[in-house]
């Protein structure tokens, strides 16, 4: 931290004046430390005082991972409808229209292609911003695409999952999603291409239930939630008290549901290792 940002924090702890420009500082929502906003992106979102993985957006995620300048959005005019008029505590129709300007995408999920360390992948990334990164028609035509892109270019498919599940307010239309992109991840299998799936905090619903768990590798960032449905459910179902943490990564790799726990600083050195070493 340099002089200057040590004094303008002290100066707003001392004298409790809003002085210094709003958004500088944030506070570690795991250990409760004031953070430099520039120091934690520059950290990659990761808090330097207890190693918590902050949520990023699909944005973010997607230059994290890709070498500079070499993303490639694909499919952006791609835009859910609210076939069903549903409504809630208000229409979904309008509910989209200001997730939609709060993101500034259409869905919540980015995809395209790009190159990692030089290895070039059909690249989906979800995004928590985006009415908790659930899954409905648009996202799962997205994902359904990145895989078949993968397959026609023989490039490596990379999905980085974050979301609360299926979307509630398309119904049968979000659920049908889970059968689709599983169904498309049968293609590479049999041609011998490569699914990667990064799971992130949270990947939870439908979207576990369907194409996170079915990579050829899955990988996971540390202490993410990973599972189907919520430990209250669960153990109301099997009537047993659960361990500690046991939707966590470490505990999923523990048990064998994941086959790697990654620091988010490591992930695109993994991504290209297991690239070159699956020969793609």
């Amino acid at each position: 931290m340099t002089q200057q940002q040590s004094r303008s924090w002290q100066d707003v702890a001392e004298t409790g004046r809003g002085d210094i420009p709003e958004g500088l500082w944030t506070r570690c929502p795991r250990c409760s430390v004031m953070l430099y906003k520039q120091n934690l992106v520059q950290n990659l979102m990761v808090c330097p005082e207890c190693d918590h993985h902050q949520r990023i957006g699909a944005d973010e995620r997607a230059t994290q991972l890709c070498d500079p300048n070499s993303f490639e959005p694909m499919w952006e005019a791609l835009e859910p409808v609210d076939a069903l008029t549903f409504s809630d505590l208000k229409p979904y129709k309008d509910r989209l229209v200001g997730e939609q300007k709060k993101t500034g995408h259409k869905d919540a999920v980015v995809c395209g292609k790009g190159f990692v360390k030089g290895r070039s992948v059909a690249l989906a990334c979800m995004d928590n911003r985006f009415m908790m990164g659930s899954m409905g028609s648009v996202v799962g035509e997205k994902i359904t695409r990145t895989i078949e892109l993968g397959i026609e270019e023989d490039m490596a498919v990379v999905v980085v999952s974050c979301s609360g599940g299926a979307r509630m307010q398309e119904s049968a239309l979000s659920l049908m999603q889970m059968a689709k992109s599983s169904a498309a991840l049968a293609r590479p299998d049999d041609a011998g291409g490569l699914f990667i799936s990064v799971l992130t905090d949270p990947t939870t619903g439908g979207v576990t239930a369907s194409f996170a768990m079915l990579g050829d590798i899955i990988l996971a960032e540390p202490d993410a939630l990973i599972g189907f449905a919520g430990p209250r459910v669960i153990a109301n179902t099997v009537r047993q008290e659960l361990p500690e943490g046991f939707q966590r990564s470490e505990h999923l790799l523990a048990k064998g549901f994941i086959d790697r726990v990654v620091h988010r600083k490591d992930l695109r050195s993994e991504i290209s290792r297991l690239i070159d070493y699956a020969g793609k």
